[in-house]
Order: structure tokens, then sequence, then C-alpha cells
């Protein structure tokens, strides 16, 4: 299965929000931390707004924060939202018992679920906790004389 960039980007953002705690967030810092162009970054940001994945406030002091706590968000409910689905694509060849590929199909299925298991069982918690580490050990530490 091939994510697409828009769900790669998306669970970028989403980490990035993790690791920002309950602060809001601008579009542009999301931008320049991510590598995203703020014209996608804005689509994407809408989309996973209307999911409740974000929690969105406009205006002047506005921006974007994290919908729920990292650990009750699952990859794998993302990607399905954002890719429509983790199934194997629909057949288009005959349904017979013989046909080839009706073998193929079935191990594509145990392939899928084996995908969607991972993803099913990684929260977006489990993607920020690395990220936090690191942020942690590159923090500036107070000066020594």
């Amino acid at each position: 299965m091939r994510v697409t960039d828009y769900t790669d980007f998306a669970l970028r953002v989403l980490v990035y929000l993790g690791t920002t705690g309950d602060r809001l967030v601008t579009i542009d810092e999301i931008a320049g931390s991510c590598a995203i162009s703020r014209n996608h970054l804005m689509k994407i940001v809408h989309r996973l707004g209307q999911l409740g994945y974000l929690a969105t406030v406009r205006g002047k002091n506005g921006g974007v924060r994290l919908g729920a706590p990292p650990q009750r968000i699952k990859v794998g409910d993302v990607v399905r939202d954002l890719e429509g689905g983790l199934d194997v694509p629909a057949a288009k060849t005959s349904r017979s018992t013989t046909d080839p590929a009706q073998a193929v199909r079935a191990i594509l299925r145990e392939a899928f679920a084996s995908f969607a298991s991972v993803l099913d069982a990684t929260t977006l918690a489990d993607l920020v906790q690395p990220c936090l580490r690191a942020k942690s050990r590159e923090a500036p530490r107070g000066r020594t004389r």
C-alpha cells in the first residue's frame, strides 16, 4: 500500500502538534517546521479540523492544536480517514475460484490486514515520544563558567 503525500504530511503535522502541548500553533510555524507549503498545509489543516483531529481557533491570536490527547489518536484511524480506507482495492476480474487473481487477492488481503494492524496498534503518542526525547536533548542548557 502506498500512502499519499497528503497523508504523510498530515501525520507530520499531527506529530509536530503533539510536541507543542496545548499551545496554539500558527500555520506558518508548522509550514516552516515541517517543510510543507503554506497553501498545501492550509488544506491539510482544514481537513484534519473537519475530522476532529485538530481544534482550530480563528483570529489574530488563533492557531491550531490537537483536538484530542495524542494517546487517543490512532494512526490507523487517521490513515483510513484520509486515504478512504485500508482495504484491498476492488477486484476487476472474475470471481472464479480458479482465477489466478483470487490467489493474489488472498495474499494482498493478508498484507493489508498486517499493515492496518500495525497502524491500529500505534497512537500519535507513540510517534511523539521520540520527538520529545530528541527535543529535550537539543534544548539549550544554561551557561557554565
